[in-house]
């Protein structure tokens, strides 16, 4: 009779272990393919918002510059710095002559506005090229904010703003480096200048459209301006 059973048992202990063996590999293998999976559904999910912006007859941003400026939102606003789903962008690596800002609604996808942009007089000429977080530099500083509270300033209405990054913006508040409006941030000017006005640091936009930024992103939305290198 034991010679009956023992057959059983043997077979019986060499399927548990087995088993035991191939399970951590199955596991592991899941894991790594579920991890593929979330990064991937990162990168597609941007690439579809981008897909789907509506443009309201506007130029789009250029991906890449998009692309930095969601991610860091997802993340800001996980961390509970933004509160709003409007992303202002600013890409700095485009000429001053061109309309280099965008105001995005992120809950309806919508670009709202699309904009000239001033950059800091000791950044560069028609392009950007050198940025500082230094007092009385009169540099852009590059980099994510929070919007903050609207205030009238020497420049009128005006919007305050925090830089978020320490070392690249964070000195926005203490510099005085705030959204406004500017006369030399226009059509006219560029024409007779050939080039866009320069601020003292500022994103400074047109007059035109001051109310209606400034309304639309103050109180805790992101900010991103971009620029190709951070070492600049």
């Amino acid at each position: 009779m034991i010679y009956k059973i023992l057959p059983v048992i043997l077979t019986l202990i060499l399927s548990f272990t087995s088993s035991q063996t191939i399970y951590p590999l199955t596991r592991s293998n899941q894991n790594k393919e579920f991890a593929g999976n979330i990064k991937l559904g990162s990168n597609s999910k941007i690439e579809m918002v981008y897909n789907s912006l509506h443009s309201n007859q506007f130029a789009l941003p250029n991906f890449k510059s998009f692309s930095e400026a969601l991610k860091g939102f997802y993340l800001l606003k996980e961390k509970g710095l933004i509160q709003k789903n409007i992303l202002t962008l600013v890409d700095f690596s485009l000429s001053s002559n061109t309309k280099r800002l965008w105001v995005i609604d992120l809950t309806s996808n919508t670009i709202l506005y699309n904009s000239l942009v001033a950059h800091g007089r000791n950044t560069g000429e028609e392009f950007a090229r050198s940025f500082s977080n230094s007092e009385r530099s009169f540099k852009s500083s590059l980099g994510f904010y929070a919007t903050g509270e609207i205030y009238n300033g020497k420049h009128g209405m005006s919007l305050k703003l925090d830089g978020l990054e320490k070392g690249i913006n964070d000195n926005a508040r203490s510099r005085g480096v705030v959204i406004h409006a500017a006369n030399y941030v226009s059509n006219l000017f560029i024409k007779n200048n050939k080039r866009l006005g320069r601020s003292q640091g500022c994103p400074a936009i047109p007059e035109e459209f001051l109310k209606g930024i400034i309304s639309k992103i103050k109180d805790k939305s992101c900010l991103f301006i971009y620029y190709p290198s951070r070492n600049a």
